[in-house]
């Protein structure tokens, strides 16, 4: 019987452990896809108490702790830090298998040196020690940053962000690491919301026009793409319910965005109609620029219809949606090529039925580009990020594209203290070489493994996204 999360922690063979003590351990990181407050890095945020840092916000443990029972209060109410902590301590021993257990570890273990298991009996023992030491000078945020070897950070930034932290971030010589914005602009393409009308408003603040037609709302998305590169920026992200590609005609789409501005209902079908033609829009402007574009979809979000009242989004009441998406990924992904401009894109999918898709899609995409991986999928996201779900999906990529093209692994977190999340996705991913080592199916030629996980790991990811021209 193995010693609990020891050193060889999820390293099963002796291939796996060279793999990645050799060489997986050492990389650094770069998180290219995360949603922490770049202001927070900025001033050098203090944490009064563990529950801040490990509760605030993150609806993984939020939905983890209602589903072992723990009333609301103790979650997102008004308990005291303590309580909050002490509830979590309880949860823990139920969460056999889960991702949470082993990220919740491996964080007590790299930021507070606490290598035993936590549960209800010892959890204000491990409280108090945890606060002792986020006290240290060593602690802050950026100290954190430093800590686990990051280089590089992307936040996840609105049109309508000023960008401020980044730009006092940029000035800073002793930042922690470099942190880009990153373009998220769902919505101003989400007609169909409530909050519609005012978004519009406010980026007409921002830009010092009316936004009256469809080709205003271009023109001030791309404004904005220009400003956010200004500061940095070489990354967009769009959040799909699943995937779509839906045209209409100029005046179809004037009518559409009219109504939506006034406050009126749109059809869904408009709604798709409109979200393409901006999606047309900005992927062209990306290609252009050379960006990397993400999609994020199969995502259903706010299910609960008692709980999305009192707590608003992301809040841990979201789940897989199981809508179809090969038609329309292809077809975006179509007309942007016959556009001729299709540019490097990742593809991530909440539900892993859609390996598959995303595997043999981004195959029909790849032709003449000259950059490896031009297509990715993106590694295991949100429901997907756990031992099964990322070897799946990363035995779904060796099966149907090309391993050594991958741009590995990224925190999609709100927490400073996610970087584990690295440490663990390239455990899984040496146990999986190793293993075809050790059963015949790849040779032992070291060399090319060991540079094939530092790649995957880290230098993948610095050439695609060209950091490389920003970390020298």
């Amino acid at each position: 019987m193995k010693a609990f999360m020891n050193e060889d922690f999820l390293l099963k063979t002796e291939t796996a452990v060279r793999l990645y003590h050799d060489h997986g351990e050492k990389m650094p990181i770069i998180d290219y896809h995360c949603h922490i407050n770049p202001m927070e890095i900025y001033e050098d945020r203090r944490y009064d108490s563990i529950t801040q840092v490990w509760l605030g916000g993150d609806h993984y443990k939020w939905r983890a702790m209602r589903s072992c029972g723990v009333p609301e209060h103790y979650i997102t109410g008004e308990a005291s830090d303590e309580e909050k902590f002490q509830k979590w301590g309880e949860t823990m021993p139920n969460l056999i298998g889960n991702p949470l257990y082993h990220w919740t570890h491996l964080e007590l273990k790299r930021y507070f040196g606490i290598d035993e298991p936590l549960n209800g009996d010892n959890a204000m023992e491990i409280y108090k020690k945890c606060n002792e030491i986020l006290r240290q000078p060593d602690m802050s945020v950026r100290g954190i940053i430093r800590k686990s070897n990051v280089k590089l950070i992307c936040t996840t930034d609105d049109p309508v962000d000023d960008l401020k932290a980044h730009e006092l971030l940029a000035a800073d010589k002793t930042a922690p690491a470099v942190v880009l914005p990153a373009f998220r602009p769902d919505k101003a393409m989400r007609a169909d919301k409530e909050t519609f009308p005012a978004y519009v408003a406010q980026l007409e603040s921002v830009v010092g026009y009316a936004i009256d037609t469809v080709a205003d709302m271009r023109k001030a998305l791309l404004d904005r793409i220009d400003y956010f590169e200004k500061h940095g920026c070489r990354v967009s992200d769009h959040a799909l319910d699943y995937c779509f590609c839906v045209e209409a005609s100029e005046e179809q789409l004037n009518d559409i965005f009219a109504r939506a501005k006034a406050g009126k209902p749109i059809t869904w079908e408009e709604q798709l109609a409109y979200h393409t033609d901006l999606l047309i829009t900005v992927g062209k402007e990306y290609f252009k620029r050379d960006w990397v574009c993400q999609y994020h979809f199969g995502c259903l979000r706010n299910n609960s219809r008692k709980m999305f009242p009192k707590l608003g989004p992301d809040t841990g009441f979201d789940s897989m949606n199981d809508q179809p998406n090969a038609v329309g990924l292809a077809k975006l992904l179509g007309v942007l090529e016959e556009a001729g401009a299709l540019g490097k894109t990742i593809l991530y999918s909440l539900n892993p039925a859609d390996n598959g898709i995303i595997g043999t899609i981004m195959g029909a995409f790849q032709t003449d580009s000259g950059i490896p991986g031009k297509i990715q999928q993106g590694s295991a996201w949100w429901f997907n990020d756990h031992k099964p779900g990322m070897e799946e999906q990363m035995i779904s990529l060796m099966s149907l594209g090309a391993m050594g093209s991958f741009n590995g692994m990224l925190t999609d977190s709100r927490s400073f203290l996610s970087y584990t999340r690295h440490e663990y996705f390239r455990r899984i991913l040496c146990n999986l070489f190793g293993q075809l080592v050790e059963d015949g199916e790849y040779p032992a030629d070291m060399q090319t493994l060991g540079a094939m996980v530092e790649n995957i790991s880290y230098y993948n990811t610095l050439h695609y996204f060209r950091f490389d021209e920003l970390l020298k």
